[in-house]
């Protein structure tokens, strides 16, 4: 993978923070903007991703009215536009009442602040708007994510954390899992579990089969519970041929098992030195033994911005999605009516951006 380098990572924070800086102010009552965006997909397996979202007909660009789309910057859908300047900065503030960040290559990269992030929320806050973090990875529950956030220094309240951990729990509820009396088992780590534990879905696997292994030998047949209806697959550091197989043998063997992705993502951000592989490695696995495609609960699913609307009545015309990938982040606001801003400060460069191949554009970008 790539290196992404520190300073590239600092520029891009400082970037936002100037902008955000000079449109509150300009205009003190209200609050912050971005610049408008477009992504670039290089590979044949990123390509073959846009494909798959244009079939599911997932809009790859926010909503345009005729050839023109709704980029502060002056962007169309065939021109991106420039970087956000600090007048686009203070119109978008105006227009927007809900802020959702991305975690993983905006907020943090492994276990550090991205520099900046503080006197931006701060900055928010101050100007009345709501925020929320959506996060595709799942090895933390709300109540884990939480202490992340103390452990750098950010004032969150666990009411404005959602990972893709709790929207597979909240999908289970929504569909009334419980009462079919089946368990769960876990491809992931304690995130799912946690959430599962705070709806009272049993479940099984998860950290439990971490150290479990296969001996192949005459006749051995892996047995598995006939009373599993679910199997979540989630990020896993400690993946094994253990859980592949139980997990197939889970959605092949029994009826109506349904198999549930937490997310897609390709890379993921374990540290800040480079990109390591993400939940798209795990859900593969899975896709390549059973032949079924998963049901996807993370981003660029609508369930988190549905919860939220309903939660907050929230309209989301007036929410601004800020994240740093295009097939998720980005599609995740284009897809459900709201504004998305491309920072990159993660997996996305503007050289990947401004590239002719890329499909997925943005409302601004930054």
């Amino acid at each position: 993978p790539r290196r992404i380098s520190k300073e590239m990572v600092k520029l891009g924070a400082l970037a936002l923070i100037a902008l955000v800086a000079i449109a509150l102010a300009a205009q003190p009552a209200q609050a912050f903007g971005m610049a408008p965006s477009s992504a670039v997909f290089r590979s044949a397996k990123m390509q073959q991703a846009t494909s798959q979202m244009l079939a599911q007909g997932l809009p790859l660009r926010p909503a345009a009215r005729g050839n023109v789309r709704l980029s502060m910057s002056g962007g169309t859908a065939n021109r991106i536009a420039d970087k956000m300047t600090p007048a686009v900065a203070a119109t978008l503030i105006d227009s927007v009442d809900v802020f959702i960040f991305d975690c993983d290559g905006v907020i943090w990269k492994g276990d550090s602040l991205i520099p900046g992030v503080e006197p931006i929320l701060d900055k928010l806050r101050a100007a009345g708007k709501k925020i929320f973090f959506v996060t595709n990875n799942s090895t933390k529950s709300r109540k884990g994510y939480k202490a992340k956030f103390d452990s750098l220094g950010l004032n969150v309240q666990p009411e404005e954390i959602f990972s893709s951990s709790f929207s597979a729990a909240a999908y289970l509820e929504q569909i009334k899992f419980k009462d079919t009396g089946k368990k769960v088992y876990i491809v992931g780590e304690r995130g799912i579990s946690e959430e599962l534990d705070l709806i009272g879905v049993p479940w099984c696997g998860g950290e439990g089969d971490a150290d479990k292994t296969i001996e192949l030998k005459s006749g051995f047949a892996l047995p598995h519970d006939n009373t599993v209806g679910a199997v979540i697959c989630g990020f896993d550091r400690f993946i094994n041929y253990h859980k592949i197989q139980y997990a197939q043998l889970c959605i092949n063997e029994n009826p109506g098992c349904l198999f549930i992705a937490t997310n897609l993502d390709a890379v993921t951000h374990l540290t800040d030195a480079q990109e390591w592989a993400g939940n798209g490695a795990m859900v593969g696995a899975l896709k390549g033994c059973t032949g079924q495609e998963p049901i996807v609960v993370g981003k660029p699913s609508p369930l988190m911005i549905d919860y939220l609307c309903d939660k907050y009545s929230l309209k989301p015309e007036r929410i601004c999605m800020v994240g740093d990938r295009l097939d998720t982040d980005v599609v995740f606001g284009n897809s459900n009516g709201c504004k998305s801003i491309l920072v990159l400060s993660g997996v996305t460069t503007e050289e990947k951006y401004k590239d002719p191949s890329n499909q997925v554009i943005a409302t601004e970008y930054c």
